[in-house]
């Protein structure tokens, strides 16, 4: 049986997805989006970045093995082959080890991993006086524990090529001009506990309850299956606030089922939950449950008069670039409610050097509107507004009058309701009251997508979907503050 570095990784995430990349129908894996293919790409790109400004600083161009594509014992052979020369580099080498699992099976798997470079150094091996250490190149700012579990996984399968083991594994981490040393007394043991358990988890093919975590499954081939698993056993992970790290808890409880958890006092899931957090997984089950809207504590006591319908309402979104650091589209839907009319402004920089222009659109527009309030659902437009306003030298004065008329729906929402959805994002919320987009498969992270391939194509029919996904963003924004005006006692 194959295992590799790539599910080793996914194991570290997600059990589940590494047995299902072995016994799952693959039929029913999702395609991967535009994004997802956008995040490959860059990563290829950003390894060549650092593989060219290496060879710039007087770094040996590295070597790479040549096999055909998949047959990894063909890698294996050809990367043993460059070992054996004592090239100074190799990019996307193969290592491959034959393993049992620590229960004493007769069936063997395959292992096999694909560092990113192999670099010569000092020591002795099979081959002579060197030694190869592992270096992987990541997207990633931080030096993730799935990092350094699998560069301890390269070092393992290393040693057994080689004869001699490593001291050293390195990341290369977005942004960072030094490598980082991965501490492999500390995560050789961890990753040999990982593997075996992942081995033993695949011989026994001992599939892994279902779980769905928003950030995990979201970049998931798997989602569409297990969501449609959870979904019918109205898996308690669906409930918001149910994290993996509390669902253990709850297990411990015998808290594992919907019922179970909406009839349950807070008290006793304390004290290893916060009394608040506690109070509402239960809240959270009941409403779900009975599939009824349920007022907050703070609900009682606190006024919505604030968010009562004002003469001119001013709804913000913003689209971003995050790898240009970038906010390309600031979206202003302007609700006059006196002379019933609407309009959305979308102050759109078509090219990036275009951002301050923008910046000036959006605040003279504000500035036309000085008793307005703006209506938002998250913390990113206050600090987009802070971030833009220290960047382009925007009065101090100025930016507190604007920020001073800021009212962030999704704090309303969550502080004030608990509602029978599965999240607290914009697109849960307003589609449970009936707002529907225009573009249902738009999205922040295909905004992104679709704004990065307009500036490499300049097909303008990708700025007309962006600006139309953030017109509907503003619009849900005003669908949910009316629902809370109408819903909530003044």
């Amino acid at each position: 049986m194959l295992l590799t570095a790539e599910r080793l990784l996914h194991y570290q995430r997600c059990h589940r997805r590494t047995f299902l990349d072995v016994y799952g129908d693959r039929s029913q894996k999702d395609p991967y989006t535009d994004f997802q293919l956008k995040l490959r790409q860059q990563r290829l790109a950003h390894q060549q970045l650092i593989l060219e400004e290496q060879v710039r600083q007087g770094a040996t161009p590295p070597h790479q093995p040549n096999y055909p594509p998949g047959d990894w014992q063909a890698g294996a052979l050809a990367t043993t082959a460059l070992m054996q020369q004592g090239v100074e580099r190799i990019y996307q080498g193969v290592l491959m080890e034959c393993a049992a699992p620590n229960s004493k099976s007769l069936d063997e798997f395959t292992l096999v991993s694909h560092p990113d470079l192999l670099v010569k150094q000092p020591g002795k091996s099979y081959f002579g006086d060197w030694i190869y250490a592992p270096i992987d190149i990541h997207l990633g700012k931080r030096p993730k524990q799935e990092y350094q579990i699998v560069a301890a996984y390269h070092t393992q399968l290393l040693a057994s090529v080689q004869g001699a083991w490593s001291e050293n594994a390195w990341l290369m981490l977005r942004g960072k001009t030094a490598p980082y040393g991965v501490d492999l007394w500390r995560w050789l043991p961890e990753m040999q506990a990982s593997l075996d358990k992942c081995m033993q988890m695949l011989l026994h093919q001992q599939e892994p309850e279902v779980f769905i975590s928003r950030q995990q499954c979201s970049v998931c081939p798997w989602l569409t299956q297990c969501y449609a698993r959870a979904k019918s056993q109205q898996h308690i992970s669906l409930i918001p606030g149910v994290t993996p790290t509390r669902y253990q808890h709850l297990q411990t409880l015998g808290l594992t089922t919907l019922e179970s958890l909406a009839d349950a006092n807070p008290l006793y899931l304390e004290p290893e939950l916060a009394e608040e957090v506690a109070q509402h997984l239960v809240q959270q089950a009941q409403s779900v449950k009975y599939n009824r809207v349920i007022m907050t504590n703070s609900a009682s006591s606190t006024s919505v008069s604030d968010l009562a319908t004002a003469p001119v309402e001013l709804y913000f979104d913003i689209e971003a670039e995050p790898e240009l650091t970038l906010d390309y589209l600031l979206g202003v839907l302007v609700v006059d409610r006196q002379a019933q009319t609407e309009k959305f402004y979308p102050f759109l920089a078509e090219k990036p050097e275009d951002e301050e222009l923008i910046w000036q659109q959006f605040l003279d527009l504000v500035k036309a509107y000085p008793n307005a309030p703006i209506f938002h659902f998250s913390p990113y437009e206050a600090d987009t507004v802070k971030r833009l306003a220290k960047l382009y030298q925007t009065p101090g004065a100025q930016v507190q009058q604007i920020l001073s008329r800021f009212v962030d729906i999704h704090k309303r929402v969550t502080g004030l309701v608990t509602l029978p959805v599965e999240g607290y994002s914009l697109k849960a919320i307003a589609n449970w009251i009936g707002f529907k987009w225009r573009d249902p498969e738009a999205n922040g992270s295909q905004a992104i997508y679709w704004y990065d391939e307009w500036l490499e194509t300049g097909d303008r029919a990708l700025l007309d979907i962006i600006v139309r996904y953030n017109e509907d963003d503003c619009r849900a924004t005003r669908h949910v503050k009316d629902w809370l005006v109408d819903n909530l006692p003044n």
